[in-house]
């Protein structure tokens, strides 16, 4: 990662003060850049009818790298895995509320918020390029199909 920023390793860690304090920063700026700052943006348009279709489009068009690498890491720690199925359960039940504010009942809001959150994960696992992404008006109709109240 020093390379990468072209600094050198010692200049790099001093800005923390351990490897504890480096790997609680690197998990709060993942739960802040992919989790806090979509919601945030969200409830900044209460009553908007486009916020399920605009949560896809930015879920999906993103790319997956980080999530995959701290996911791989809850698999060996405890504490992490702790906070990834914390952020997972506030990310689906955002979902949840979306598909609510849409006017779905809760029941079936929670059931499709889960299949969207599986969706979103298993996009990250997929290895081809060539299925890795959907056309935008794919995630539109996709949004369409499972937003209404039906």
């Amino acid at each position: 990662m020093a390379a990468k920023l072209n600094v050198s390793r010692g200049s790099f860690y001093w800005h923390f003060q351990d490897i504890e304090d480096f790997r609680s920063e690197l998990l709060q700026h993942w739960q802040e850049t992919s989790t806090d700052q979509i919601i945030d943006a969200l409830d900044a348009r209460p009553g908007d009818p486009d916020r399920l279709r605009d949560l896809l489009h930015q879920a999906f068009d993103r790319q997956p790298r980080l999530d995959r690498a701290i996911r791989s890491w809850a698999a060996h720690d405890k504490y992490v895995a702790g906070i990834v199925a914390a952020v997972d359960e506030r990310r689906i039940a955002r979902v949840a509320r979306l598909l609510v504010d849409a006017g779905m009942d809760t029941t079936r809001a929670a059931h499709r918020a889960l299949f969207f959150y599986w969706a979103f994960l298993g996009q990250a696992a997929v290895v081809d390029q060539r299925h890795t992404s959907l056309p935008k008006e794919a995630l539109n109709d996709i949004a369409h199909l499972f937003g209404g109240p039906d």
